[in-house]
């Protein structure tokens, strides 16, 4: 449900404040919902893991899901905008190629749990109904943001791209959630292997890139979104 309908809940609160206040219970919750994942959570379970009450949850947000998508939707979204440093100040395709590549490493490294959460909800949009609008609209941003990298690569290597846009998005994604997998069932070698097989599919992609640095220097920014 919508922000504005849900003031109809809260007369005389201002939407900028019923705003900050949805944020801050989602930022309390968030930790919960990442460890547990969707099917094991609930808004008491939540409750029950913050300093905020089952009451208080349910007053700004209708259920679970309405909760779980606000979450992920504000997550991804401040994922989305740390990439657009990078594409900023990368003066080759080279080095943007090598930065994009340890954000993704670090992120995943970092954020696992959050990532976990993000393709839990949106293999449930897959029996869920009311996921499917908000699902698609996060991965329309994740394409848009792979794809916003990768055609500033494109022009600073001065090559036209070979594959559309979803393609290279699908790829992307299913290697990075291979990644994810593999990490979190303690696989050493997860991240740089994703990062390998993302840098030989560019080639395909109609960019060329560089070979990778030596095994001695992993590609990681430590920090990095």
């Amino acid at each position: 449900m919508a922000v504005g309908a849900k003031l109809k809940k809260a007369p005389g609160l201002a939407p900028d404040k019923f705003a900050a206040r949805r944020a801050e219970l989602a930022e309390a919750a968030l930790q919960t919902l990442a460890e547990l994942g969707y099917a094991r959570t609930s808004l008491r379970e939540i409750a029950q893991n913050s300093r905020f009450s089952h009451g208080v949850l349910h007053y700004y947000f209708n259920d679970k899901i309405d909760l779980i998508t606000y979450c992920v939707r504000d997550y991804k979204a401040k994922c989305v905008k740390r990439y657009d440093e990078i594409t900023a100040d990368a003066a080759s395709a080279d080095e943007l190629i090598d930065q994009f590549l340890a954000s993704l490493a670090a992120t995943l490294r970092e954020d696992a749990p959050m990532h976990r959460l993000w393709y839990d909800l949106r293999s449930q949009a897959l029996f869920e109904p009311s996921f499917h609008a908000d699902v698609k609209e996060i991965d329309n941003s994740l394409e848009a943001m792979i794809w916003q990298v990768l055609s500033r690569a494109f022009d600073l290597a001065g090559v036209k791209p070979a594959l559309p846009s979803a393609v290279v998005y699908a790829t992307f994604d299913g290697l990075f959630e291979h990644a994810l997998l593999r990490h979190l069932g303690g696989e050493a070698d997860a991240v740089a292997t994703m990062q390998a097989r993302i840098r030989a599919f560019l080639p395909a992609c109609g960019l060329p890139v560089r070979a990778a640095p030596p095994r001695g220097r992993p590609q990681l920014a430590s920090g990095a979104p």
